[in-house]
């Protein structure tokens, strides 16, 4: 790789990563306003017309927190932790296409950082790093709430890992293919994989919200048993680092799910491609994660690992199974 196309490739780096921060801001305060109005309250009002400055607020006041250490964690990995839970949410989201190709003045503008034929293959595989950041960001605090926390996250994201791979594997068998465009095309000649693949749509949409570790699965922070789980004792902006990472995520899984099951970036009834569509499937899909979350209460932790290991696992084989089954007998070829 030469200079130029290394320095291309930083810019576009940094113009995704600065959209992310913004996007994890404004969601924030986005899913406080919808959880007020679901509890009939106001939500942020005070900061801003509407409370949109409350982000600022937010980052100024993380800023300005002391970095608390406790005297017996592990310096090194205590500080590294919530930096590697950081990067690797955001280097999964370098592969996710946003939309087609845009040829602006002769020159043609991929709408991802890069796109390898295996796209899809090395989201997976980078997003199933974090659980490393969330394992020793609670075993180097030395605490008990931490340690127990980040054992429930690893135990929890490992677990349903298994049910989210056979709901990603059910879509590539029905694309045939590991690269995001190439299943985002398959679907534009055919229908949305959600139709023949309604199973591991749904499987995809529970793992996804058992991946972030969000409510009603957030067992991992349930705060009456364990303070705050893995991030009990970090303060300031290394525990900004696992809450962005959180969002991040959840909005590499929302893009997954638009591209694998909905059409990507493919308009309904036949409308013509667009970023835009892609954009307002993401965001329906991140509305369902603030309405799962504001709607249900959190499950016993035991019960949580019984649902996917004795439900979600063998429906996801079964449904596997009725793909392969549709595909080998005319299906989309």
């Amino acid at each position: 790789m030469n200079g130029m196309s290394l320095g291309y490739v930083l810019v576009r780096s940094v113009i995704l990563i600065v959209l992310l921060m913004s996007a994890f801001a404004y969601f924030m305060v986005m899913e406080r306003k919808v959880i007020g109005y679901f509890q009939l309250r106001w939500g942020p009002v005070r900061v801003g017309p509407w409370g949109l400055l409350q982000p600022l607020a937010d980052a100024l006041k993380m800023l300005a927190k002391e970095d608390a250490q406790p005297l017996a964690a592990d310096g090194l990995v205590f500080h590294v932790a919530p930096a590697l839970t950081l990067f690797v949410a955001l280097a999964a989201f370098a592969v996710i296409p946003l939309g087609p190709a845009l040829h602006i003045g002769g020159f043609l503008l991929p709408l991802s950082i890069a796109n390898p034929s295996t796209g899809l293959l090395f989201v997976l595989a980078v997003a199933s790093l974090g659980v490393y950041g969330i394992s020793l960001g609670g075993w180097a605090s030395q605490s008990k709430y931490a340690l127990l926390g980040s054992l429930r996250a690893s135990a929890q994201m490992v677990s349903y890992e298994l049910a989210l791979g056979m709901a990603v594997i059910s879509a590539v068998v029905l694309g045939g293919s590991l690269s995001l465009p190439r299943l985002v095309a398959q679907q534009s000649l055919h229908t949305w994989a959600f139709i023949p693949d309604i199973l591991g749509f749904v499987i995809f949409v529970i793992c996804s919200v058992a991946e972030t570790n969000r409510a009603p699965f957030d067992l991992a922070e349930a705060e009456g048993e364990l303070v705050a789980g893995f991030h009990t004792e970090y303060s300031g902006f290394r525990f900004a680092s696992f809450v962005m990472a959180e969002y991040i995520n959840m909005f590499t899984l929302s893009a997954l799910g638009a591209l694998l099951f909905l059409g990507g970036w493919n308009g309904p009834f036949g409308l013509g491609p667009s970023v835009w569509w892609l954009l307002t499937k993401m965001a329906l899909y991140l509305f369902l994660f603030i309405w799962i979350r504001v709607t249900f209460p959190r499950i016993r932790y035991d019960r949580l690992m019984q649902f996917g290991w004795k439900v979600l696992v063998p429906i996801g084989f079964l449904n596997l199974i009725w793909i392969s089954v549709f595909v080998v007998g005319g299906g989309w070829r």
